[in-house]
């Protein structure tokens, strides 16, 4: 309800602001129709017209809002004497020009205040809406640009399967679970066709030039050239299949050089903070800086360096589009989707109907309850975030008994006199406990689902060979499996076996594929199980799928490779880090306190030049430091080498553990 009153209130904004958008656009605007066409390409439905008037209506208000308080900031700055710049920077001779500019010298600096942050305002409001369009258009690009190849594998394996060129474009449009956004714009071909009573030819010429991809754009033009000539669409489509898998090797060739780029920056740029760090204690030790820089350094300035570069690297790195679930077609729950503490699968929509169905809701909630009991590690594995429950509490259930017991410093100058002890209490047990747990399942989780998709291209080989001979689809499977090892091979035989007892063998896949949801895997199980239901032969289709997949082992294989480089490029400017930083502190900072304390007398008046140095406050800034460069540079490695925030986690435990080993040493 409080939805639909807001939804209200923005269109009579809108309609209330309308006027000013026909005043600045008018009926002609060039910059209207480009806009128009950007909101097609972001899939947003409302009309140019409505959208660029609420985007005045926020922008003016916004402004205005700003506005007011840039006049009250300015009175506050300039009427009241707080700030009073110079009247003007140039001699002048006549004084009614002098005393003219001294009376409006206020009023005018009032009202620019005013003016430029009502100008910040507006920009920031109707900037903010105009550029929503244009990033949700560009975040659809690049999905179709990544999923492209693998949507003209399928539409090729559909062909060769036997489907014509029309029931190619249905079966596109219904694979939106496992192809996004390359499957809404055959949904828009597929509407156009059924709803506003347009040929098929006009809707994918309309689709070509509205897809935010130029590559899509491209192929559906020389898609449609194919059908009006009549030529082959098989040949067509294997040829297409083979050009974008080149593309993506070439485009993820690309990323690469980019992230490598990256790469070097970032040796640079996280050793700046440490020269300014080694500036700052060489300032204070002649008197010349106060400790305020050094804290902004250490708490301020590496923070923002290393969120400023994972941001950065955000915007190359990509992640693979997809959640990997597979959906039922027959309106059923989609078996193993769904998290078993909350899901019980299909029985929940039955419940509360008959009591039998209350009773399997119960006795189901009982069984997932008491398995979870007996294997918590199983869980884990497949959940590995849902550690979290249980480790936040344990870590902070420890920090407040090592205050209740007095073991954890609870002011800043018992930090300083321990600064490894008090450190390791406040932040190197929390995380040890927090992120030990989730690595390590992490870890185990990501190496359970690898060991499907590492033997996923030959498996592939070894069923089109199979079904090659003459065998079904079903029999290739049961030969595969009992002639293969390997956690994938246990896998078809459970497939198999679930076929034998009653389950479609499409079922069968679909419940295979959920149960390790890998978009990567979805997208070949939807291939297998669009063309199994058309004819149990589908030799061509599954080496297709083998080619696919191969081309994805590839691309992996070499991401790995150069990562690897990148990661080790970011430890290695660590370590060097950290044990320049340890050398200072043992070998100087040391030294120099100790020529502070006992040879100030012998040195005359050379030991007053050090009276700045406080050693066990440096310690603790520089401890705090390495520890916070730790972390940030074991979420960049791990961003840098898998797209993922948490494959960081481990470098973290590790880089952590290595700094506290260090400051032990020396600290």
């Amino acid at each position: 309800m409080s939805l639909a009153l807001g939804d209200a209130a923005t269109d009579r904004l809108g309609d209330a602001f309308y006027p000013l958008y026909r005043l600045l656009f008018g009926e002609e605007s060039q910059f209207a129709a480009e806009f128009a066409t950007t909101l097609e390409r972001a899939r947003m439905s409302d009309t140019v017209e409505h959208y660029l008037s609420r985007a005045l209506a926020y922008g003016v208000l916004a402004g205005g809002a700003l506005w007011i308080l840039g006049l009250l900031l300015g009175y506050a700055l300039f009427a009241t004497g707080l700030v009073s710049p110079p009247i003007v920077g140039v001699p002048i001779s006549d004084q009614r020009l002098i005393d003219l500019i001294v009376a409006a010298r206020i009023p005018s600096l009032v009202a620019g205040t005013g003016l430029l942050l009502g100008s910040v305002g507006f920009a920031l409001g109707f900037g903010t809406l105009v550029a929503l369009p244009y990033s949700r258009a560009g975040a659809r690009r690049r999905e179709i640009d990544m999923l492209l190849a693998d949507s003209v594998s399928f539409m090729y394996a559909l062909s060769v399967g036997g489907l014509d060129q029309l029931e190619i474009v249905e079966a596109m449009a219904a694979a939106d679970d496992t192809y996004g956004e390359v499957s809404k714009e055959f949904q828009s071909i597929v509407a156009e066709t059924e709803y506003f009573d347009t040929d098929y030819r006009t809707a994918i010429r309309n689709q070509a030039l509205e897809t935010p991809s130029d590559e899509l754009g491209q192929f559906l033009t020389d898609m449609l050239s194919i059908m009006n000539s009549g030529g082959d669409m098989t040949r067509f489509l294997e040829d297409k299949k083979d050009k974008h898998m080149r593309t993506a090797k070439q485009q993820e060739e690309l990323t690469l050089e980019t992230l490598e780029l990256f790469g070097e920056m970032y040796m640079t740029l996280s050793l700046f903070p440490l020269l300014l760090i080694i500036l700052l204690v060489i300032m204070s030790m002649l008197g010349e800086a106060s400790e305020f820089m050094l804290y902004a350094t250490v708490y301020a300035l590496i923070p923002l360096v290393g969120v400023a570069f994972l941001v950065l690297v955000s915007t190359v790195k990509r992640d693979e589009p997809g959640d990997g679930y597979l959906h039922a077609e027959d309106g059923g729950a989609d078996p193993e989707e769904g998290n078993p503490l909350f899901d019980l699968g299909l029985v929940e929509r039955y419940a509360g109907s008959f009591g039998v169905f209350d009773r399997i809701e119960h006795n189901e909630g009982t069984h997932r309850t008491g398995r979870l009991l007996r294997r918590p590690h199983h869980f884990f594995r497949d959940y590995p975030a849902y550690t979290l429950a249980l480790t936040v509490p344990a870590a902070l259930a420890l920090v407040g008994a090592a205050v209740v017991g007095g073991a954890a410093p609870l002011s800043w100058g018992g930090l300083v006199d321990a600064p490894v002890w008090g450190t390791f209490v406040w932040i190197y047990l929390p995380i040890y406990v927090v992120c030990v747990p989730l690595a390590v399942f992490r870890e185990w989780n990501v190496r359970s689902r690898t060991a499907i998709t590492g033997s996923l291209s030959d498996t592939l080989r070894k069923l089109s060979s199979a079904n090659d001979t003459g065998m079904t689809l079903l029999e290739s499977i049961r030969v595969v499996a009992d002639t293969s090892s390997g956690k994938l091979a246990r896998e078809l035989e459970v497939m198999h076996a679930k076929v034998a007892y009653g389950t479609s063998l499409k079922g069968a896949l679909i419940e295979f594929n959920n149960r390790y949801h890998i978009p990567r895997l979805a997208r070949t199980v939807k291939l297998i199980t669009e063309a199994q239901t058309a004819s149990s032969r589908i030799t061509p289709v599954l080496t297709t799928a083998a080619q696919a997949s191969e081309n994805q082992d590839d691309i992996a294989r070499e991401r790995r490779s150069r990562t690897r480089m990148q990661v080790v490029i970011i430890v290695m400017t660590y370590l060097t880090l950290l044990a320049v930083m340890a050398v200072l502190k043992s070998q100087f900072l040391d030294v120099m306190g100790g020529l502070d304390t006992g040879g100030a007398g012998a040195a005359g008046g050379g030991g007053a030049g050090f009276e700045g140095v406080d050693a066990g406050l440096l310690s603790l800034l520089f401890f705090h430091a390495v520890t916070l460069q730790a972390i940030l540079s074991g979420l960049i490695s791990g961003y840098m080498r898998d797209a993922e925030i948490l494959s960081g986690v481990k470098y973290v435990v590790v880089l952590m553990t290595i700094a506290l080993c260090v400051w032990t040493v020396v600290g």
